[in-house]
């Protein structure tokens, strides 16, 4: 009876990874501390943005752990915000990385916040190359904000600089999302 119970329950838990898609790696994956605080995020959002951290590029899982942790640090430490600022990241192995997560607002453009999940890509892209699984990984992840209904299905993508002053997504993030399919310029 037990193995039965534990069989059906591997089953939801695979049915659920399966329908919410990319996996995400938890802030506890990748050695990241707790948010001093939160403020709720709504659902059906109308805007996604797309950042950069214009710092370290990593490759690897454990490179990446540590990417976050200067970045998460940085943010905390240095500028006294109460988390990371970016809902999500992504780095250079493919692999999307907890920030503030799903329903948390971000501290990552400003007015904007209430009103968008924030994604940024570990590196600065105005020399770092995007690879395509880096690419695959964050389009899967705005699908599964819409099948989650954390954004709407009519959601408008943009790239920071168009929402603040800054170079920010870096150009080669720039030319790629232009041609992604909820851009607007």
């Amino acid at each position: 009876m037990v193995s039965k119970v534990a069989l059906l329950l591997a089953v939801l838990v695979c049915s659920q990874y399966l329908a919410q898609g990319v996996y995400v790696v938890s802030k506890a994956e990748w050695g990241g501390r707790r948010a001093s605080w939160t403020v709720g995020l709504g659902n059906y959002l109308s805007y996604a943005i797309i950042h950069h951290t214009a710092g370290s590029y990593c490759e690897t899982r454990a490179q990446c752990n540590a990417v976050l942790q200067g970045v998460q640090n940085y943010h905390m430490d240095s500028l006294g915000w109460p988390d990371i600022g970016y809902n999500f990241l992504i780095g250079g192995d493919g692999n999307v990385y907890e920030g503030r997560g799903w329903n948390n607002m971000g501290a990552h453009a400003a007015e904007w916040n209430p009103y968008s999940i924030g994604i940024s890509f570990l590196g600065n892209y105005n020399w770092d190359t995007l690879e395509p699984n880096m690419i695959s990984a964050a389009q899967q992840l705005l699908n599964d904000a819409v099948n989650r209904g954390q954004l709407s299905s009519g959601y408008i993508l943009y790239g920071h600089r168009q929402v603040s002053a800054t170079e920010c997504p870096g150009t080669h993030i720039w030319n790629e999302i232009r041609g992604w399919s909820h851009w607007s310029g």
